[in-house]
């Protein structure tokens, strides 16, 4: 399902993932269920978002370097000249 793209068959696997006697398993399709169409979507479409995602984590960890400790302006600056 994950290699081929096969979104089509989530419903029948999270089924059975409910059915089974792990509660590990169940408690990952009820997440599963939580966020359904974006994991659908994950798993049907060919579009990944792994730059916007760097883009964020790059963000964050600039963030956490400079909090409480600078402005805004500082920020930016900083984020301009990372990115």
């Amino acid at each position: 399902m994950l290699r081929h793209r096969r979104g089509q068959h989530l419903d029948a696997w999270i089924a059975a993932a409910q059915a089974s006697d792990v509660a590990q398993l169940q408690g990952f399709a009820a997440g599963l269920l939580k966020d359904y169409d974006a994991v659908r979507n994950g798993l049907t479409l060919p579009w990944i978002s792994g730059a916007v995602e760097g883009t964020v984590t790059k963000l964050t960890a600039l963030k956490r370097a400079v909090h409480g400790r600078a402005n805004f302006d500082l920020l930016r600056r900083r984020l301009l000249l990372n990115i």
